[in-house]
């Protein structure tokens, strides 16, 4: 990112471009003058005047928290929404994608690293774009695209700015998501769920020491999955398989499991790896891999099992009829023809399919 003029420091750059935030601050005056904790991941720092959290964007500045407002990194894009990847909503559209900087975890595989990390690591950065909610939404009209999606860095420490941003899109009638690590609180998910609709989650693993490598711990992204699900979000779960760090059978059988336990109608998508970022030790993840964590997945009773990264084709990407078998949307890639699904319904024996496969009235 370039460093001129007055603005001579990133963080002067983002300390342009944040606001005193609500909701996610909680006064924690027992523990000194003008110190609080931020709710807004389950980090809950505790941050006193002229702290930032282990986020980096969201810092206490004389007693009130300040949180990223008014850009997006990197621009807009137009992504087809199982890019997310969500494929039990509107299958084959597209989703207005935007993000910001920063992240509340450090994986060293991270494939949006130049976004994420860039307030951590030099080589890291991306121009932003000054912007405000309505010009994203009219962004999502222009473009025909009935979704949009806060998503490149995690969008959880920058959910003040996303909630601006779906607040004016659900009044046109458009669904709202995150594409998150789910380390998130009760007090961030009930803060979102009016203005909400999905989540894609990732489960890293099931590994609690290799989950504290990343930034966190296993028990609280469980939570942020159960309490996402509890609340009636449109959850589907991504696992990167990393060779060496997540793909035993162990680990995969156990997340599939706790996926089970919550509901066998939520999406599971097992992807591959390729090396990036600061794991380029290993190589990508072999589509053998793949196929047995699919399979693992289908094992344990999960009805929606699907890879991803590789272009299989055929069973493991489609979706598929849980009472009939009938092929209900094909995929392969990003190439998506709707066969059988009906109004989220087996056009063959009615069945209804789990997800979000239409669009509320405006003015939610």
């Amino acid at each position: 990112m370039a460093r001129s003029g007055a603005v001579k420091t990133l963080d002067e750059l983002l300390r342009r471009h944040a606001r005193p935030a609500g909701e996610l601050a909680v006064p924690e005056p027992e523990r000194g003058e003008g110190v609080l904790r931020c709710v807004a991941c389950a980090h809950r720092c505790l941050l006193k005047p002229g702290r930032a959290g282990i986020c980096k964007v969201r810092f206490n500045e004389g007693g009130q928290l300040f949180v990223p407002f008014g850009y997006v990194a990197g621009g807009l894009a137009v992504d087809p929404i199982e890019k997310k990847p969500f494929f039990h909503v509107l299958p084959g559209e597209g989703a207005l994608s935007f993000g910001m900087l920063g992240c509340d975890l450090h994986c060293p595989y991270c494939q949006n690293w130049q976004t994420s990390q860039t307030i951590r690591d030099e080589r890291a950065g991306s121009p932003i774009l000054p912007i405000g909610p309505e010009q994203i939404v009219e962004a999502a009209a222009r473009h025909g695209t009935r979704v949009v999606v806060s998503t490149y860095n995690e969008p959880l420490i920058t959910a003040e700015w996303a909630a601006a941003v779906f607040d004016r899109a659900r009044e046109r009638g458009m669904l709202t998501g995150f594409v998150s690590n789910g380390n998130a609180t009760d007090e961030v998910l009930d803060f979102l769920r009016p203005r909400m609709d999905l989540m894609k989650i990732d489960l890293k693993g099931f590994d609690d020491a290799a989950y504290r490598k990343l930034g966190t711990t296993l028990d609280r992204v469980l939570a942020g999955i159960r309490g996402a699900v509890e609340r009636g979000f449109w959850v589907e779960i991504v696992t990167l398989v990393v060779p060496g760090f997540n793909d035993d059978d162990e680990q995969l059988r156990a997340i599939a499991r706790f996926i089970a336990g919550l509901s066998r109608d939520i999406p599971w998508h097992v992807t591959a790896f390729h090396p990036d970022y600061r794991m380029q030790d290993r190589g990508a993840t072999p589509p053998s891999t793949l196929m047995r964590a699919w399979q693992i997945g289908r094992d344990e009773g999960l009805r929606f099992v699907y890879t991803g990264n590789l272009r299989t084709g055929g069973r493991t990407e489609s979706t598929w009829c849980p009472s009939c078998d009938a092929l209900l949307v094909e995929r392969t890639g990003w190439r998506v023809r709707i066969v059988e699904l009906r109004d989220g319904r087996c056009g063959r024996c009615g069945t209804t399919v789990p997800g979000v496969f239409a669009v509320p009235r405006e003015g939610r």
